[in-house]
């Protein structure tokens, strides 16, 4: 076994053993999609943990031996980076377990603070970060769509730090000079998502975003694309930004749209995010509506549409496949600054389930 072999095995058995410390069992099926192993390797890695007597074996998965999850000793750290991103509890948190299994397995400690979407400016937060800790490198997913997204980029050049941005594209200033980023190729999603509308013989498809952001606009790019190019009728798309889920008006306009939808004979919808499509599917099955039978559904994200009813077809980005590219970017940065800027974009990939099915 060469060594880095070695620490991709020991970066699994950690988010592993995290997953288990956490919610006290593992399902295979889940840590083969988040760690992107087979399930022979899911296998043989489970085997490994049990024979340390740090879980036990059971059908389908895993569970905590009893005492619960043994403390783990991580290797000595030899550098510190600073991680910095915009939610801790939806999207984010698989990333960044990932980064910190990988990170753990290179000796390498993970500094991390999480801010809000509504953010308007992350200088003060990585100025803390910087601060704290002898940071030798930071991994960012600022807010881009502020009047301070310049600023923030123009702070990370003068640190003087190598950083990466993660889910986020931008260039320096006066330059245009892209900077280093790994980012997941949303577009595609999209035309996946199409793609899969159209072969099961959808013509009237409508895409729903709930904000305008970075990720919706890449949607709804890839999105127009691929409905031009498959014939899907673009005079007769339903395209709207919802309104926020905690809006007191939400519900009303989420009728609304359902009125647009069915009085223009769409008959699908993708639907950015997963929280928005649940919500839009309990309105209009209370309306009366079959999902799939009148309405085929595919969520955008699919951080948990597969435990709603009926289980929600969903384009789901490599999050965790992000955060380790992430991670690798910048040690590549760290070890040679003079590089040209590296711009990583990684496919998503579309889960079919119960929503979506051939349309009446």
């Amino acid at each position: 076994m060469t060594d880095q072999t070695a620490r991709l095995a020991a970066s699994r058995r950690d988010a592993i053993l995290d997953a288990l410390a956490r919610t006290g069992s593992v399902r295979a099926s889940e840590m083969t999609a988040e760690l992107g192993v087979s399930p022979v390797t899911l296998r043989r890695d489970l085997q490994q943990l049990e024979e340390e007597g740090l879980l036990q074996r059971v059908h389908g998965g895993a569970v905590a031996p009893a005492g619960g999850v043994p403390a783990r000793q991580a290797p000595a750290g030899t550098a510190t980076i600073g991680v910095l991103v915009p939610s801790l509890d939806y999207y984010w948190p698989q990333v960044v377990r990932s980064l910190e299994a990988e990170s753990r397995a290179r000796g390498i400690s993970v500094l991390l603070r999480g801010t809000s979407y509504e953010l308007q400016d992350e200088r003060p937060a990585l100025e803390r970060i910087v601060a704290q800790g002898d940071v030798s490198g930071l991994i960012v997913a600022p807010n881009t769509d502020t009047e301070f997204a310049p600023d923030v980029i123009d702070w990370l050049t003068a640190s003087g730090l190598p950083f990466v941005l993660a889910e986020r594209d931008a260039v320096r200033r006066p330059s245009g000079d892209p900077v280093d980023s790994v980012t997941t190729d949303h577009a595609l999603g999209a035309v996946l998502a199409a793609r899969h509308l159209a072969q099961l013989g959808h013509r009237k498809v409508g895409l729903l975003i709930s904000r305008n952001s970075p990720t919706s606009r890449k949607i709804i790019a890839g999105w127009t694309t691929a409905c031009r190019e498959l014939g899907l009728t673009p005079a007769d798309h339903v395209e709207r930004v919802l309104p926020d889920r905690g809006d007191p008006g939400f519900s009303a306009a989420v009728n609304g749209v359902l009125d647009s939808v069915l009085g223009a004979g769409v008959t699908a919808l993708l639907i950015h995010a997963d929280r928005e499509a649940m919500a839009i599917v309990d309105l209009a099955l209370a309306r009366g509506v079959s999902v799939p039978g009148d309405l085929s559904v595919i969520a955008y994200d699919d951080e948990f549409a597969e435990l709603f009813t009926p289980a929600l077809t969903g384009v789901a980005p490599p999050r965790a496949a992000l955060g380790r590219a992430a991670l690798e970017s910048l040690l590549a940065r760290m070890d040679d600054p003079s590089r040209p800027a590296h711009r990583v974009t990684i496919s998503p990939k579309l889960n079919v389930r119960a929503s979506t099915t051939a349309p009446k």
